[in-house]
């Protein structure tokens, strides 16, 4: 019910071509390479092969194809697994039409995307950690002892991405269409907002507690 809801609801959706949907991951996994989508919204609770393991094959048969994690589940652990093995986007099944067309955008034009309720679940975690380590999160001086991926922008989490793939400033600018200067720029403040030293730092920060 939920698939065909969405699937009617992008088929009237503007910029969008398109829509196929089909109801298990062999099938999706066939249709990609037949089809080579420029976005797949992938279940992970699929028998009798999960969404994990589909996104493996689709990335293999279809690796242009940009997928986004859909789940009913909003825990960390879950979105991280998934853009472990490649995804670029999760949602959860309660994320509105909005907040869907939003990840689609973000996703096609090679960012990444993350919905608000799996960002709020990072936060409570976040907050977790900080108080078994006996980390203060009260607010000091205007901002958060404990940083947080919910203070980042859009166009942030773009150039965190672009920086896990190794990519240079002026790499990041080409792909991203932007001014090196404009990248330096996200670049401070990426640091600044996470309470980090250097790029290194944030990309293990990123990696170990945030979206792997």
């Amino acid at each position: 019910m939920i698939r065909e809801s969405w699937s009617l609801s992008l088929s009237g959706a503007a910029q969008i071509g398109q829509v196929v949907e089909c109801g298990d991951g062999e099938e999706a996994v066939r249709l990609a390479r037949e089809f080579h989508p420029d976005i797949v919204l992938l279940d992970i609770n699929m028998e009798p092969m999960d969404g994990f393991e589909t996104l493996k094959l689709i990335r293999k048969f279809s690796p242009s194809s940009k997928v986004i994690g859909v789940s009913m589940h909003s825990q960390v652990e879950y979105a991280k697994k998934m853009f472990r093995l490649g995804a670029k986007g999760y949602i959860t099944k309660t994320s509105g039409r909005e907040e869907m067309l939003t990840a689609i955008r973000e996703v096609i034009n090679n960012g990444i995307f993350i919905c608000q309720e799996v960002k709020d679940a990072f936060d409570i975690r976040a907050l977790t950690k900080g108080r078994k380590r006996g980390t203060s999160v009260e607010s000091t001086a205007g901002e958060n002892a404990v940083p947080t991926i919910n203070a980042l922008s859009a166009r942030e989490m773009q150039i965190v991405d672009q920086l896990r793939l190794g990519s240079s400033s002026r790499e990041i600018g080409e792909t991203l269409h932007i001014a090196l200067k404009t990248v330096e720029v996200h670049r401070h403040n990426l640091l600044k907002k996470l309470n980090l030293k250097n790029t290194i730092s944030l990309i293990n920060y990123m990696n170990s507690n945030a979206i792997s």
